[in-house]
């Protein structure tokens, strides 16, 4: 039955996605973030859905009346960029077969992000693809939420399968970085009961977080809690409710957690923490030893043995980057960190130019309010994935492409303001020339 139902919901988005092509890049983000094929135990479990829908899409968009141009912002000129320097690092890769079966899923996750920066030209549709991203996390970290109240903690909280956010550290970051945009949407919301609904979603995924176990999620949580914190401008009346909060929490907690938290502080006798401080070292000889980098995969056993002399593969099994800064460093050498930490520091400060522009004005104050939101968002990202492999995830990379939108809209409609609030002005040289002027100044 879950696989009939997946199937029509596909094929019913395919039908609109031919008629409009951007219903294609909301249906391409429904399964790239849900998965919801990987919930079927069918026939579904396996079907091609996300190439179809890439193909329709594409298909759609080509014979579409939709402008096919992307805008004028230096993020979309970095990040075409970054996705060719990727490119040339494959080819120089240490493994290049490997690296290139992940430089085709790389491309295949900007290539919506591509689209939504061409085809997302309004508010209705920023709203849409946000909705369909919140849902699609959503539904996850409010399972894991509930899971995590009526188990008391006790067990860890997974993602989707087959997919980015699988594991319990990423999947907590995730949550943590939906739970802002759900934020905004909720100020979208009219009626009382869809804004209870959304708090107690919202609820849910901040224990769904807790519940991770995950020592990254902790730090992140600390970090985008301060900086709420020191945003507010009722420092004393915000810490309150925070302290008793947190007391609470902390009382509720079980043991594991503490146990799990506290390997903090003895990392060096947890392994999982020594794999993530050998994973750093590598990255960084690496990128010291090869102007491009290892290229993409290169966390195999042997690169270790030769980058990391002191590594021992017999106690240590785990290959994988454990950071987006040093999976960017590792990967693409230097200058592919460079652009990566580029890209998100034009973001962030296009966020701020968002929040001072459209601040005063009614029609694009919500830009504001959702830009606002995004920064914490990407705090997340920043803070958790310093200790995380989600340096490809869709869902930062989506939200830089919201922000080249609403750099766009908020130009378009400022500049459409300015029009009808200031009429044509015709200038001093043109009056003097087609008109005459008497020595009194009065015009014949």
């Amino acid at each position: 039955m879950r696989d009939i139902a997946v199937t029509l919901l596909v094929i019913m988005g395919l039908v609109y996605a031919l008629k409009k092509p951007h219903w294609g890049i909301l249906l391409w983000s429904w399964l790239g973030y849900m998965n919801p094929h990987r919930l079927c135990y069918g026939f579904a479990y396996s079907m091609p859905f996300a190439q179809l829908t890439a193909i329709v899409t594409m298909v759609s968009f080509l014979f579409s009346n939709e402008k096919k141009r992307l805008p004028n912002n230096s993020i979309v000129y970095l990040l075409l960029i970054f996705i060719l320097w990727m490119g040339v690092t494959t080819i120089f890769a240490f493994e290049p077969d490997y690296a290139k079966e992940q430089y085709i899923k790389i491309f295949k996750i900007q290539l919506p992000i591509i689209l939504t920066m061409m085809l997302f030209n309004s508010r209705q549709r920023v709203e849409q693809l946000l909705w369909v991203i919140v849902i699609s996390l959503g539904y996850f970290g409010t399972k894991g939420g509930i899971f995590t109240l009526l188990t008391g903690g006790g067990f860890r909280v997974y993602g989707p399968p087959s997919s980015f956010v699988e594991e319990n550290n990423s999947l907590a970051i995730a949550t943590l970085m939906v739970i802002p945009l759900m934020v905004y949407l909720r100020t979208t919301l009219h009626k009382q009961w869809q804004k209870q609904l959304m708090l107690f979603a919202m609820i849910s995924m901040g224990f769904s977080v807790i519940g991770s176990q995950s020592r990254g999620a902790f730090l992140a949580i600390l970090a985008v809690g301060g900086y709420y914190w020191l945003q507010s401008d009722r420092k004393l009346v915000t810490a309150i409710p925070i302290v008793i909060f947190t007391t609470v929490l902390l009382a509720l907690l079980p043991e594991s957690w503490y146990e799990r938290m506290n390997t903090i502080n003895t990392y060096d006798k947890d392994a999982s923490a020594m794999g993530r401080i050998y994973a750093w070292k590598l990255a960084f000889n690496v990128a010291n030893h090869n102007f491009f980098g290892g290229g993409l995969n290169l966390w195999s056993k042997i690169t270790y043995i030769n980058y990391l002399p002191e590594f021992d593969p017999l106690k240590n099994k785990a290959f994988v980057a454990h950071s987006i800064y040093f999976s960017v460093l590792g990967e693409h050498g230097w200058i592919g960190l460079f652009l990566f930490l580029t890209l998100f520091y034009l973001g962030w400060r296009q966020c701020n130019e968002l929040i001072k522009r459209c601040q005063n004005n009614e029609e694009v104050k919500w830009i504001t309010e959702l830009a606002k939101m995004i920064k914490v968002s990407m705090l997340a990202y920043f803070s958790g994935g310093a200790f995380l492999s989600l340096s490809y995830f869709d869902l930062p990379w989506h939200l830089l492409a919201i922000i080249v939108v609403l750099k766009e809209i908020a130009n378009r409609t400022l500049q459409e303001k300015q029009k009808i609030d200031n009429p044509v002005i015709i200038s001093t040289k043109y009056l003097t020339e087609k008109l005459k002027i008497s020595d009194q100044g009065l015009i014949h």
